[in-house]
């Protein structure tokens, strides 16, 4: 059985137990393509939100990038269409309890670049 060394001392992952992370990474990183579902989410960690309120906050994205990047995180149940029935109708974007979820490995992502950026700006001087 091959082994391969785990870093900070942690037992040893077997080549299929590390085979079977990194596909449980791609699949994350498969659920998350693109440059604006990431930012999308940490958009809508607060509150839910009105189409128009993401489209003024996550800078850069077009209309129709907006619509096809929600329609696919709502197939994947990161978040759900609400309509409210009001005059003129108000659709608001929130996240469901499993894209909450992402909330930690957001932050995570989150320090792990404010590190990397550190790192960068130290090694340039």
């Amino acid at each position: 059985m091959e082994v391969t060394k785990s870093p900070q001392g942690k037992q040893p992952l077997t080549k299929s137990q590390c085979n079977k992370k990194l596909l449980a990474i791609k699949d994350a990183m498969d659920l998350l393509e693109g440059k604006w579902k990431i930012h999308i989410l940490a958009v809508l960690c607060d509150s839910p939100m009105r189409y128009s309120d993401i489209l003024r906050e996550v800078d850069g994205i077009s209309g129709k990038m907006l619509s096809r990047q929600l329609k696919e995180m709502e197939l994947n149940k990161l978040v759900t269409r609400n309509v409210i029935n009001t005059q003129p109708l108000v659709v608001e974007y929130q996240l469901t309890d499993y894209g909450l979820s992402f909330r930690d490995v957001l932050a995570q992502l989150a320090l792990w670049g404010e590190r990397h950026r550190e790192h960068i700006l130290k090694n340039q001087e």
